[in-house]
């Protein structure tokens, strides 16, 4: 997803769509944002260990 969003900005860039540049950042920000959230969320859910 990161991949694509960094293409789709480079894009934007060199057709010199500020828009279209824009919203690829957003994205990208909202994507790393989930990705650092469901890291969190899995740590949280270890717990002590225990199978099942």
């Amino acid at each position: 997803m990161l991949v694509f969003l960094f293409a789709f900005t480079v894009l934007g860039l060199i057709a010199r769509a500020p828009v279209i540049t824009g919203i690829a950042i957003a994205l990208a920000v909202v994507t790393v944002i989930d990705m650092i959230l469901a890291v969190r969320r899995q740590k949280q859910r270890r717990g002590d260990g225990e199978a099942g």
